[in-house]
């Protein structure tokens, strides 16, 4: 398994930017712009990390700006944690052996999702690329959320 970024929600992307940026002195890596999803995600390195994280080998801060108006009490502006495993069928089955529940199966052999005891959001991603489409995975619905 292997570290890859932590996700948070922000809801103006210029003063966040200009704090992780200007202030901390962090790099952006990468942005993408989804116009169906509604977002905005930047991807930032610690200026020593910034051509590792460019070929994704040391872990970034993902800023995700939803361009819709959200409130983030509660919490919800922490996304998640995000893992690159080497066997994403294989992790969620040792996970529901051991009690944990699977939020979002990797239907797409691709992407999971997890929560930690304490509720974290955990996202699982396979390495190298989705694996062929499984079951149960395939079929298995959502459980909660993530």
């Amino acid at each position: 398994m292997r570290y890859l970024h932590t996700m948070v929600r922000v809801s103006n992307l210029d003063e966040t930017l200009n704090f992780f940026c200007n202030l901390l002195g962090m790099v952006e890596t990468r942005r993408t712009e989804s116009e169906k999803g509604r977002y905005t995600n930047i991807f930032l390195a610690a200026s020593k990390d910034e051509q590792a994280a460019k070929t994704n080998k040391a872990p970034v801060v993902e800023l995700t700006y939803n361009w819709d108006p959200e409130d983030y009490a509660g919490g919800r502006n922490f996304g998640h944690l995000a893992f690159e495993v080497e066997d994403i069928y294989d992790t969620c089955q040792k996970l529901m052996d051991n009690g944990v529940t699977i939020n979002r199966p990797p239907r797409d052999g691709y992407m999971a999702f997890i929560r930690t005891p304490d509720n974290i959001s955990i996202e699982l991603l396979q390495a190298g690329g989705p694996k062929d489409a499984q079951e149960p995975w395939a079929s298995m619905e959502n459980t909660g959320s993530w």
